[in-house]
């Protein structure tokens, strides 16, 4: 009689095969699933393989590190010459502020990181810090980085530059156009003739003309309708265009995801005896903003890149201090505009990919359901 043989407890669970898991599977499943797949796989590979092999050839292993002025770049098969970004990165960063004023900028830049927590959904004191970012601090920077007040040496806006006037220009504009934005898109849904009148006229007006006229339009012409005597900081003239231009593009972001909100919640609101003000701001703008949060951050993209247009109103912003620094002598090289403008994309780069990253954070923590 045979004996049986009755197991007393499970056998330990098996891993799964190798080339369903880790690396290997990932790209069994997303990179060679099929034969067409595996195609495009490798010509994308071939393609990003035939940019990016020269610019890391050139950015880093070719690239020169040290040096005291432009000769040490004017070798055969030399890269990129970080040791004239490294002389000039002080001017990269502030412009022509004065050397010994720097500490202001520093400042401004170190109350810039107010905007972090406002960004982070859980951060604590939520209401405090969007005062902060929206009231207080825009007066702090003027008083800090203008100066003429406290005991500081005034410090005129034509010597501002570099990355510092870049994100005074970015940040003014983006904090600036949404809310902006916000009020432009409920006055064009408005039943009010003249608001909604008002309002597309605006909107109209402003994406009528490209930016690079608003900007000369401010610097050359508007000063000629000013009375004698009156005159408006050219720094000052570039912001309140920007702003006004970026706020015209927001709204209609805005108002697309008005008209994507269902009618029923407009009535259920109603019926439940809520007032306009409080309608919008509870039930309709928090679902709204929501739907267009990809299009809100692309402006903001735009407008951060768009702030290399001030070049043309004598505003040296980051790519502009860049540009003029090639004329300096001591660092000509034939690889000097080469690595300017490459750290220039870089900066740029990392700011606008940041931006879009937290995009794609916050449509991941805010969809409910809605997305496919």
């Amino acid at each position: 009689m045979t004996e049986a043989f009755v197991r007393q407890e499970f056998s330990p669970p098996q891993p799964p095969p190798a080339t369903t898991r880790g690396v290997i599977g990932w790209a069994r499943l997303h990179l060679f699933s099929s034969f067409s797949n595996a195609v495009l796989t490798l010509i994308g590979a071939f393609i990003a393989y035939s940019l990016l092999a020269p610019l890391i050839k050139f950015a880093l292993i070719d690239a020169i590190w040290t040096g005291t002025d432009g000769s040490a770049c004017r070798v055969p098969e030399a890269g990129a010459c970080w040791a004239m970004v490294k002389a000039k990165f002080g001017q990269y960063i502030y412009g022509r502020y004065p050397i010994d004023e720097r500490w202001r900028a520093d400042l401004f830049f170190i109350g810039l990181l107010a905007i972090v927590p406002m960004l982070i959904p859980a951060a604590p004191f939520k209401k405090l810090n969007v005062i902060f970012v929206l009231f207080v601090l825009p007066i702090l920077s003027y008083f800090l980085l203008f100066g003429g007040y406290f005991g500081l040496p005034e410090v005129d806006t034509s010597v501002w530059g570099g990355l510092l006037i870049t994100l005074v220009i970015a940040v003014t504009g983006i904090l600036a156009s949404l809310p902006l934005g916000i009020l432009l898109a409920l006055g064009r849904r408005s039943e009010m003739p003249v608001v909604k009148t008002i309002s597309v006229g605006f909107i109209e007006f402003w994406r009528g003309v490209p930016l690079i006229t608003v900007l000369f339009m401010s610097s050359v012409m508007f000063p000629l309708f000013l009375p004698e005597g009156v005159h408006f900081d050219k720094l000052l003239r570039a912001l309140v265009g920007v702003a006004l231009f970026s706020a015209a593009y927001m709204a209609e972001v805005v108002r697309g995801g008005l008209q994507a909100i269902p009618r029923g919640q407009f009535e259920g609101a109603m019926a439940l005896g809520l007032g306009y003000w409080k309608m919008m701001n509870l039930i309709v703008l928090p679902q709204a903003l929501k739907h267009v949060i990809p299009g809100i951050v692309n402006s903001f993209i735009a407008l951060f890149k768009d702030t290399t247009l001030v070049l043309i109103i004598g505003l040296f912003d980051l790519l502009g201090i860049i540009q003029l620094s090639f004329t300096d002598p001591s660092w000509s090289s034939p690889v000097q505009a080469h690595t300017g403008y490459l750290f220039a994309a870089m900066i740029f780069w990392i700011f606008c990919f940041g931006m879009s990253r937290y995009s794609i954070y916050m449509e991941n923590k805010l969809h409910t359901g809605h997305k496919r």
